[in-house]
């Protein structure tokens, strides 16, 4: 019997602390430029902290099959809390996909050039569509700030490396939005 309750009471607990977690406040940056603030009536209800990379490849630019350009094609990376919690992954769409299987993707409303030359855009996003019931599908925006790295290749893209892809690796803090109760 006393392990029983002993269990119990760790199980209880570790509930308690998740959900501790997904409750605490996010504290959002102070100095976002104004176009990339959530609309009025959301509130932040998850910080993400992304690492992995932009993906490009080496492609003809549209209406000049002479010409080559780094496309960009699609993000790739895991999203963590800042104790390193896995929440979830990043990739094409954009997608944001939680741990507990709810999706988000989102569709660009304004961006910003960010503080930084050498990193990706800052941007605010809207969903365009959700799935799931978890914590993703609550999602009503999205920011990308504190980008770092990111940007298209400096290497030449030419017809002799067409079709290369390249792994750009890159940071970012993702905030979603949901509507206020």
């Amino acid at each position: 019997m006393q392990t029983f309750h002993s269990n119990v009471l760790v199980s209880a607990t570790a509930l308690f602390a998740v959900a501790g977690c997904a409750m605490s406040p996010v504290t959002i940056p102070a100095d976002l430029p104004a176009p990339l603030r959530a609309p009025a009536g959301q509130i932040a209800f998850v910080e993400a902290l992304a690492t992995g990379v932009q993906i490009y490849e080496c492609a003809p630019r549209p209406g000049e099959s002479s010409a080559f350009a780094w496309t960009f094609r699609a993000p790739e990376a895991t999203l963590s809390d800042r104790s390193g919690r896995a929440l979830g992954k990043h990739y094409a769409g954009p997608t944001w996909e939680s741990v507990d299987g709810s999706k988000v993707v989102g569709q660009v409303k304004a961006s910003d050039p960010g503080p930084d030359p050498a990193a990706i855009p800052w941007l605010l996003l809207t969903a365009k569509s959700s799935s799931g019931t978890g914590t993703f599908a609550q999602a009503a925006s999205i920011q990308r700030v504190r980008t770092v790295g990111g940007i298209a290749p400096t290497e030449r893209c030419e017809a002799a490396n067409a079709a290369k892809i390249a792994r750009v690796p890159y940071t970012a803090t993702y905030y979603f939005y949901r509507v206020s109760p």
